[in-house]
């Protein structure tokens, strides 16, 4: 498959992202440790793209949510 430079930036910015995630975890961290992290940064960052794409939830939306789920 043929990648275009913009794609190859963009790779490469994520490849230090997660090679500084590592790198500020302590020395005795397990490989279970790094997925966890790496799984938890995939979540939040697909979080804020959806936020940016305006399919997020109101916060008052949330909140009515909430309150139902909570008094039940």
């Amino acid at each position: 498959a043929i990648v275009s430079s913009k794609e190859v930036v963009k790779m490469l910015g994520v490849k230090q992202e997660v090679i500084k995630m590592i790198q500020s975890l302590p020395n005795e961290v397990t490989i279970d440790d790094i997925m966890a992290e790496l799984y938890f940064k995939s979540q939040v960052d697909a979080g804020l793209k959806e936020l940016d794409e305006g399919k997020g939830i109101p916060h008052e939306e949330v909140e009515k949510r909430m309150s139902k789920w909570l008094s039940k």
